[in-house]
């Protein structure tokens, strides 16, 4: 039973399934949508979104804030342009909403 246990397996190792997940919402940020199955996409969906509000509240936060903010992104998703765009581009769009709606197009699992 897989009662309280956080997270999704999608088949693959921790290592493999981390760099997965950091590549995945890297991709999100760079092109705005990502073509993947629908586990993928929900379970990349979360840390996207946290990515989003981590911009959001350091870009209207002070200056010491903003690059508090920035080295965790950085930390998160290892590309200098992806983190240039979330904060300069991305964030900036959805600072009057609560949430990001996440572009996801679904293609069916391949077996």
């Amino acid at each position: 039973m897989r009662h309280r246990v956080a997270g999704r397996k999608l088949g693959r190792k921790k290592d493999v399934r981390a760099a997965l997940r950091r590549n995945l919402v890297k991709q999100l940020f760079e092109y705005e949508r990502i073509r993947t199955t629908r586990a993928k996409a929900q379970a990349v969906r979360g840390q996207a979104e946290r990515l989003i509000t981590l911009a959001k509240r350091g870009n209207a936060a002070g200056e010491a804030q903003m690059v508090h903010a920035r080295r965790l992104a950085a930390a998160r998703l290892s590309d200098p342009e992806s983190v240039k765009k979330l904060f300069d581009d991305i964030a900036p769009r959805y600072e009057d909403r609560p949430g990001y709606p996440a572009n996801r197009h679904h293609r069916k699992n391949v077996l």
